[in-house]
């Protein structure tokens, strides 16, 4: 039986296409992908994203303990910022990749993907236990509600006094929003600029329709889980159970730099880190821009002069390109003669850098 978000209700009333994703009943789209993914490109977009989790770390060694449990330095964070990072396993394998917000001295939030969130917080119970801090999982407090795209911060300043502009990116602010008590948090999952709101439950309902309603002069459309795909595919972001596994190290999917050895003490997975850190990973993730129409999905093979040399991670057609685009492994040296196998037809691929789409203003 798959869980429900506070937004349920709200996404039936709006004729969404309901689909289970990680064991949530979420909007797949509203009506149209395209329009959805260009509302947010365009102007903005509006997502329920309260499957996520929510785990709070609180007390005097909070942040030594995330050093430990964690690849990255969190003791280092200033409070009011974020951070992405990664929690591994002692072979160094991707458990999942993560932000964690400094909420105080001593408080953090982890925010971990919906599929992972139980398993991630009793990793960080188990690794925390020498530690003075309290770990708390409050995946079921909270609301998360993202508005993404370059008039996002219009549409949120109808709606609050809290300091918009001197709001950086992966940073985060309590303050109200529509009167309600909120973390105004500046990250997202887009390629764009936009703001994650963490509310209590009961406050999503009315918090989404004085959005919609702030956001409907600007053009704001709520959007499903189609456009977020392909929106954060043209920004080159990782997907966990596509380009990031616990058969991956975050230096596989070059990620290697969230990854911080000279931070003090040990952490989980630091010795096998550091045993790849400096080698040639077998693949590398790599972009593909496909020559014809033909859209590569996941887990289609790669192929040069017809021998195999990866796999698909991630594909779609590209409303920014007006092309098909796709992540993949591929064999390290496999630079150039790239296609994918798409049902016995090898189509012709350009490798390029990631990622594949570039807001203008970052």
């Amino acid at each position: 039986m798959s869980r429900s978000t506070p937004l349920r209700d709200v996404h039936e009333s709006l004729g969404a296409t309901l689909t289970d994703f990680a064991g949530w009943l979420m909007p797949l789209r509203y009506g149209s992908e395209s329009a959805e993914h260009n509302a947010v490109r365009q102007a903005a977009g509006l997502f329920d994203l309260s499957h996520m989790g929510e785990i709070f770390l609180t007390g005097p060694q909070a942040g030594q303990a995330l050093d430990y449990a964690l690849v990255g330095h969190l003791s280092a964070l200033a409070t009011g910022r974020a951070r992405y990072t990664m929690i591994v396993n002692e072979r160094g394998g991707v458990l999942d990749d993560l932000i964690v917000y400094r909420l105080d001295d001593d408080e953090f939030m982890v925010v971990a993907n919906a599929s992972n969130y139980e398993k991630v917080a009793k990793e960080l119970i188990e690794r925390s236990k020498a530690y003075d801090v309290l770990v708390e999982d409050r995946s079921d407090q909270y609301a998360l509600i993202a508005v993404q795209g370059p008039r996002s911060q219009e549409i949120l300043a109808t709606l609050t006094d809290a300091d918009l502009d001197g709001l950086k990116y992966y940073a985060g602010l309590p303050d109200l929003v529509d009167g309600r008590q909120a973390l105004i948090a500046r990250t997202g999952y887009t390629g764009e600029d936009g703001f994650e709101l963490f509310v209590a439950n009961q406050d999503a309902v009315p918090l989404w329709h004085a959005l919609m309603a702030a956001g409907e002069p600007y053009g704001l459309k709520p959007a499903g889980l189609s456009s977020r795909d392909t929106l954060r595919l043209e920004a080159g972001m990782p997907l966990y159970g596509n380009e990031l596994g616990v058969e991956l190290t975050p230096f596989d999917a070059g990620l290697g730099r969230v990854v911080k050895f000279d931070k003090p003490g040990d952490f989980v997975g630091r010795s096998a880190l550091e045993a790849v850190k400096d080698g040639q990973p077998r693949r590398r993730l790599v972009g593909l821009v496909a020559r014809g129409r033909r859209v590569p999905r996941h887990g289609y093979p790669v192929t040069k002069d017809g021998a195999v040399v990866g796999e698909v991670t991630s594909g779609a057609p590209s409303q920014s390109l007006g092309r098909p685009i796709a992540m993949a492994y591929v064999d390290t040296g496999a630079d150039a003669g790239l296609a994918v196998d798409i049902r016995g037809s090898h189509e012709p691929m350009d490798l390029v850098e990631l990622p594949f789409y570039r807001r203008n203003n970052k």
